[in-house]
């Protein structure tokens, strides 16, 4: 039987956005009501090192942290920290790497993590109008058409 709480864990580098993409998925759940806890590792993340952030979500959530083995869904923006990451990932779990999306359809490479949240979208029951609402939320004004172009890019293939 699947349990009712969703584990996710997005891994990546200092400065590509982990952080942003998991506030992004943290203000989708929570505005669809459900209940949602979020916890970061940021490490040597201002020099470029490994950063992770957990966000956990169902009807009842009561810890932050994804226990080891047990993410549902690991989201990697760098492909290089999938093995820093892996151990996260359920026997059953789906990764979600670059290496999913056409990275130079990307008009602004740093929207990434944004357009693999388009492909985390397709595995999660939330709308598209959704997430365009999270993600329009979460970044400035600037940025808003360039990430709902890469958010589609991961959602569409």
């Amino acid at each position: 039987m699947k349990h009712s709480v969703t584990n996710v864990v997005i891994g990546g580098l200092g400065g590509q956005g982990v952080i942003k993409a998991s506030d992004i998925l943290a203000d989708l759940v929570f505005s669809a009501g459900l209940d949602v806890k979020k916890s970061e590792v940021h490490g040597m993340s201002q020099r470029g090192g490994s950063v992770s952030s957990d966000v956990r979500f169902g009807a009842n959530v009561f810890s932050p942290m994804v226990p080891p083995g047990e993410a549902d869904y690991l989201v990697v923006i760098s492909s290089d920290q999938v093995p820093v990451n892996q151990a996260a990932l359920a026997a059953d779990g789906v990764l979600i790497d670059d290496s999913k999306i056409d990275v130079s359809k990307l008009s602004n490479k740093k929207s990434v993590n944004v357009a693999l949240l388009g492909v985390l979208s397709k595995h999660l029951d939330f709308s598209v109008d959704a997430w365009m609402a999270a993600i329009l939320r979460n970044l400035p004004e600037k940025l808003h058409e360039v990430n709902q172009k890469a958010f589609l890019l991961g959602r569409n293939g």
